[in-house]
């Protein structure tokens, strides 16, 4: 479960990566985001935590006090625990990264929105030939 708490957290992270190389992902990713934002912003602790405790007791391991980020995360990265602040530094993290792959996933092809199919076809053949060239 640590597993894919600790994957929840990179693909809510630089899941925009995938967004970039197929914009469709974002159906995903952006509610991933949010929530992880949401999260850090408004101090909650993600449902994860509980449900990875409930599954470590059963499994007859000992929980653990706090959330996923401060656990595992913040011991390497903070060692004085999670504040408030930067639970607000770890939410803005998440947004600044996401936006600036968005932008570029969703702003890299608006220059050529208002080309017809012929012309759209004739600039990518064009481009394609400036490829074969070389040096």
């Amino acid at each position: 479960m640590v597993v894919v708490h600790l994957l929840f957290v990179a693909f809510a992270l630089a899941g925009g990566l995938l967004v970039v190389w197929r914009r469709r992902a974002a159906w995903l990713h952006l509610p991933c985001a949010v929530w992880a934002a949401l999260i850090e912003y408004a101090g909650w602790i993600c449902p994860l935590t509980p449900l990875e405790n409930h599954l470590r007791r059963l499994g007859g391991e000992a929980g653990y006090a706090g959330g996923f980020v401060e656990t595992y995360l913040l011991a390497v990265l903070y060692p004085e625990g999670l504040t408030r602040g930067v639970q607000i530094a770890l939410g803005s993290l998440v947004v600044v990264v996401n936006v600036g792959l968005y932008a570029w996933a969703f702003g890299r092809r608006r220059g050529r929105t208002d080309l017809t199919p012929a012309a759209t076809a004739a600039a990518d053949a064009t481009r394609r030939r400036g490829r074969r060239r070389g040096p």
